[in-house]
């Protein structure tokens, strides 16, 4: 059975498996087959993560917390979790082709999904013109007229990132006023390829093969309008990945994980949080290391308390 076993490697995930390595906790860390290293694979430069006066491009940071954490002895598998079993001192970990792992703690970090519009077509149309990704996707529309929804961090950062290729990036907020942080505007604002539509939300999307265009409905007065467009680019928030743990661990009513004040244990003992997946709030990749910091210790202070229990136990019947 293994001291600790971790699902996720985003900041959290990995800065929690470093912490527990040094501590000879010996973890193992499951990193998605797909996913591994989590958003910050699919961002461009990180500007705002301490020691990196210059910046770091997201998935240098994610490759030197990647190296760190094996530096220390942590057990990486890239494979996906399909089942948890995480009630009792053993928890089990199942995953599609490693096997199962039983282990006395497990630190969550499985972080949060791209949120969906939730309207007719979307789907359909993803990978042909829809994306949630523009540091994926943004060098097919070469030349073209696009549009981001969003009004937050991450939807000044894709369209900003998109004038490096499309001819012009539409913002579509549904808001006269973004939420975004002044300086992701001032360079939004700044920037003569990018116009904003205020006031309106996408309601449809036009195109059998490829996008063609939106439909935009004003939040206003309930008007419609087409916006003629070769791509969307939805960036509108996300959802915690909490669907491994439904049943077993309490949620919060942001659907994230409930953990105790500020601590990162769960309703059951031995479980704990981290990252994306229990911050409804800040979710920057420094907050996200360091309550992968905080889950480790805590592990740790749990794993220590329950051996000397089993001392105690040990000695009392002798």
């Amino acid at each position: 059975m293994r001291n600790l076993v971790i699902i996720g490697s985003g900041p959290a995930g990995y800065t929690a498996a470093i912490y527990a390595a040094r501590a000879n906790l010996e973890p193992v860390l499951i990193a998605s087959s797909v996913e591994a290293g989590g958003e910050l694979m699919n961002t461009t430069e990180v500007e705002n993560f301490p020691g990196f006066p210059e910046g770091v491009q997201g998935p240098e940071l994610m490759m030197k917390l990647e190296e760190q954490a094996r530096r220390f002895g942590t057990e990486i598998i890239l494979d996906d979790v399909t089942e948890v079993s995480l009630d009792g001192d053993v928890k089990t970990v199942k995953t599609s082709y490693s096997g199962d792992y039983e282990a006395a703690t497990v630190i969550v970090a499985t972080g949060s999904a791209y949120r969906k519009i939730g309207i007719e077509d979307e789907e359909r149309l993803s990978g042909r013109g829809v994306s949630w990704c523009a540091t994926c996707d943004g060098f097919f529309f070469k030349g073209k007229t696009i549009a981001v929804v969003g009004g937050g961090d991450s939807a000044m950062e894709e369209a900003t990132f998109l004038t490096r290729f499309a001819e012009k990036v539409y913002v579509v907020h549904r808001r006269d006023s973004l939420r975004a942080s002044k300086i992701m505007q001032d360079r939004a604002f700044d920037n003569d390829k990018i116009e904003f539509v205020w006031n309106n939300e996408v309601v449809g999307i036009t195109g059998e093969s490829a996008v063609e265009a939106l439909t935009l409905r004003s939040t206003v007065d309930g008007t419609e309008s087409e916006l003629a467009v070769g791509g969307l680019f939805v960036a509108i928030g996300n959802d915690p990945r909490t669907h491994l743990v439904h049943g077993q661990l309490e949620l919060t009513s942001d659907g994230t994980i409930a953990v105790d004040g500020r601590s990162s244990r769960t309703n059951l003992a031995g479980v704990f949080g981290a990252g994306d997946v229990i911050d409804p709030q800040y979710r920057q990749a420094v907050t996200a290391a360091a309550s992968g910091t905080v889950a480790a210790l805590d592990a740790e202070h749990y794993l220590a308390e329950r051996a000397g229990e089993d001392s105690r136990l040990l000695r009392a019947q002798s």
